[in-house]
């Protein structure tokens, strides 16, 4: 409220307070209509803000002045105080005609003389209604004009407003109690090209707030601590803030709490009509009367269907039926086909494929590559029209105006509707596989166990390849040949060289005797074959070798083969432990024990038909299997409890029975050189290594092709082999590996074999393109042996 308002209000009420001692029934007899009644009520509150203690001390000498003049000068200050009340106040001029008339009126009612006080009374009511009108006028305009800030801002001080509170509930709904904005529920883009945003309670516009650039905007976020909490209203352009319940309201939201603190949703509850059986029901108020009298609108409903089946327009179920008999009947000439096939042929509907979309050849200015050379287009045209490319020989033109109409238009849409109408359709199923879905879920390695991991023992000593290695049926004793011309004994558990036999030539294949009744060891080197007691282990087996050996008498008619010479070895070859000699006509490679230790066979690869040796020691003898080669053998192998035998070319193994004399079957292998074989201790399972990276695996009773083929070593594979317990299998090759998987073997035919690599041992070095040459399972326990290019053998826990 501006100082001249409070001024004129502090006047009147000093001048009433000074009067209305002296002579108070005065105001008795004045005629006063309601509405001075209620403005009499009004000064009650103007007299109440007029006690500022500045504003007395600073219109003391006004007041005295305003008592003694007369009514010129009341008429004088009242012109003054309009003038400056239009200054402060804008809408005060509005209320001057009013005054004039209420001026008037008081004129009219201009009571009798009753003394001084009186005639000032009479005087001071002009003043009065004036000053009360411009200050309820103020207090209209006072929520519209101020900020929210300043709704909230006390009733003291100097510049505040006056001290009555503006009821709110006056010009809003309950619905609407915080709108300014009066234009109602509307898109607020609206008024986007006015520079207002609506209107007031009043009618006056209310004009757009300006707006914050983007450096504005930045400092109010920097420096307000309310601006996570502000947000903007689009009906009145202000930034509220939002009261601390608001945004606990919105953060519980947010997390998926109920908004309501007080709701509690687990609160008991009392199920009213079917928790106890009461006497008398739960509301007892009496039926309605219309629910006795039958209802009007059924009755018009009655009447309209009788009248309705008096004329005819309603008929009953069968008159309908008959009507619809007599009715001409059309009959389809497709009826031979049922709704079933209908459907399915509309279900079975294949889209008819679309147009091949238009190429750079054929727009009006293709590129120069697109255009055809005399000489194309001389071949086109000799063509055929079936052999031609393209239907059309690509043009070029200047602009698009030129192109003229294209001629075979009429024949081209007459082959697309032949197209659509002859050519049957097929549709091509999609068949959606996750890559998932198509590898083998397989067991973790840690629950396969027990199988090798760990380097355990060295076994130092050779100086040149270890081609071969074998394990005496103990386990305690380990045999190596290498190109060094030595034979090695080691002793498996402390690593240690027991014997050393120098050979004449290069030890191409060492092998243990599996009976343990027997200490032998057969040595394959170049043409000979030595068999050789190392008088290692019991001594009572050692004993019984050699009397087992030396027993033998040579029967009169010995039949002795051309091809292998037997012969005792001399009394100094027999104290380094070598008992027999077998001399063969060429270089022998491998050599292959039976599972009693009495027979075993040897491959000469340069033998022809006679490539396969198979001799029996207690007899001293020697025989040819095979009267015909079947290709160049490279390995052999007994089945360990049936009486076939196995013989690998170099890209088939054979398997043949020995008491039939005849070909049991014949395993087709995918590899290009096979380079050794091994037979499961079950006989039913061979394992086929090769020279071109690839392990196979065969089921003899699932087919004669691999079951499972594993490529997992990066070079050559040198020697396979499996254990005699423990469902494990190895391979070695040239990449210096050595691979341990685990192949378990079902009882059930109908269960195929589990394969699982296991683990990757390393520890050899690859020498001269060569890496790990062989390997061997321990007989009981769960161990591997390697020999490599490097010298060394290597024992795998």
């Amino acid at each position: 409220m501006s100082t001249i308002l409070k001024r004129k209000r502090s006047d009147f009420a000093k001048e009433i307070e000074s009067t209305g001692k002296e002579e108070e029934d005065l105001f008795v007899d004045v005629p006063m209509d309601e509405d001075d009644d209620d403005s009499d009520g009004d000064d009650s509150d103007l007299e109440d803000d007029s006690d500022d203690e500045q504003l007395e001390e600073e219109m003391t000498d006004s007041e005295e002045g305003a008592v003694s003049s007369g009514e010129s000068q009341d008429s004088e200050e009242n012109g003054d105080s309009a003038g400056d009340g239009g200054d402060d106040v804008g809408e005060e001029d509005r209320s001057d005609g009013d005054d004039e008339d209420d001026v008037a009126e008081q004129e009219t009612s201009k009571p009798k003389s009753r003394g001084k006080l009186a005639r000032l009374t009479w005087q001071l009511r002009p003043r009065r209604s004036h000053l009360q009108s411009s200050v309820k006028l103020d207090n209209e305009t006072a929520p519209s004009q101020l900020t929210p800030a300043d709704d909230n801002s006390g009733e003291s001080g100097a510049g505040t407003s006056t001290g009555k509170e503006v009821d709110e509930y006056e010009f809003d709904s309950s619905d609407e109690e915080d709108i300014r904005n009066t234009v109602g529920n509307i898109p607020m883009e609206w008024y986007d090209d006015y520079p207002h945003i609506g209107y007031d309670v009043r009618g006056q516009m209310i004009l757009r707030p300006p707006k914050r650039d983007e450096l504005e905007e930045f400092l109010e976020k920097m420096d307000n601590p309310d601006y996570w909490r502000t947000v903007h209203d689009k009906m009145t352009g202000r930034d509220i803030v939002l009261p601390d319940e608001d945004v606990a309201f919105i953060q519980r939201i947010q997390d998926g709490r109920y908004p309501e603190t007080t709701f509690d949703p687990y609160e008991p509850w009392i199920d009213f009509f079917t928790q106890e059986k009461m006497i008398h029901p739960v509301t007892r108020r009496p039926e309605h009367k219309r629910s006795f009298i039958p209802s009007l609108l059924e009755k018009e409903k009655v009447s309209k269907m009788l009248h309705s089946i008096r004329m005819g327009w309603m008929k009953p179920r069968q008159e309908k039926k008959k009507d619809e008999d007599d009715r001409p009947k059309f009959y389809d000439i497709w009826s031979n086909e049922s709704q079933v096939e209908l459907t399915r042929r509309h279900h079975a509907h294949i889209a008819a494929p679309k147009e091949r979309l238009p190429g750079h050849e054929e727009s009006y200015r293709p590129p120069p590559e697109y255009l055809p050379t005399e000489e194309e287009i001389k071949e086109w045209k000799e063509a055929h029209p079936e052999d031609r490319k393209m239907d059309f020989l690509p043009q070029t033109f200047d602009c698009f105006r030129k192109v003229p109409a294209y001629r075979d238009y009429v024949r081209e849409r007459f082959e697309r509707c032949l197209d659509l109408y002859l050519c049957p359709r097929q549709r091509k199923m999609r068949v959606q596989v996750q890559p998932e879905d198509l590898l083998p879920k397989l067991p973790k390695p840690k629950d396969l166990q027990p199988f090798p991991t760990t380097q355990a023992v060295v076994y130092l000593g050779h100086r040149s390849y270890v081609r071969t290695i074998s394990v005496d049926p103990t386990g305690q004793w380990l045999v190596s040949g290498s190109d060094d011309e030595t034979v090695r004994f080691w002793e498996v558990s402390s690593g240690r060289c027991m014997k050393k036999l120098d050979m004449e030539g290069t030890v191409r294949c060492v092998a243990w005797c599996p009976n343990p009744a027997v200490c032998l060891v057969a040595v394959s080197v170049e043409q000979r074959v030595h068999l050789v007691n190392p008088g290692l282990g019991d001594k009572l087996v050692v004993s019984d070798t050699d009397r087992l050996l030396e027993a033998y008498e040579e029967p009169e008619e010995a039949k002795t083969s051309p091809l292998v010479e037997w012969s005792e070895a001399p009394e100094e070859a027999k104290e380094k432990g070598f008992r027999l000699c077998l001399k063969h006509f060429k270089p022998t490679k491998q050599i292959a024990w039976h599972g009693k230790g009495d027979y075993f066979g040897t491959v000469v690869p340069d033998g022809g038909h006679s490539s396969v040796l198979i001799h029996q020691l207690s007899k001293r003898r020697s025989q040819t299997p095979f009267k015909k080669s079947k290709g160049l053998v490279q390995t052999i192998s007994f089945h360990p409890s049936r009486p076939y035998f196995f013989v690998a070319t170099q890209r088939f193994v054979r398997v043949y029975n020995l008491l039939k004399q005849e070909l049991t079957k014949k395993l087709l292998t995918t590899a290009k050189w096979i380079s050794s074989i091994a037979i499961h201790p079950g006989g039913d399972n061979v394992l086929v290594g090769s020279y071109d990276c690839r392990l196979s695996w065969f089921d003899m009773d699932l087919s004669v092709k691999p079951y499972k083929t594993l490529r997992h070593h990066r070079q050559a594979i040198r020697h396979v082999c499996y254990h005699r317990r423990y469902p494990l299998f190895a391979s070695s090759g040239d990449d210096g590996l050595v691979i341990v998987c685990h192949g378990q073997v079902y009882n059930d035919l109908l269960q195929n074999a589990q394969i699982v690599p296991v683990k990757i041992l390393r520890g050899h070095e690859v020498t001269n393109s060569l890496g790990v040459l062989a390997c061997e399972f321990h007989p009981s326990q769960p161990w591997l042996f390697s020999s490599g290019a490097d010298g060394t053998v290597r024992l795998f826990t």
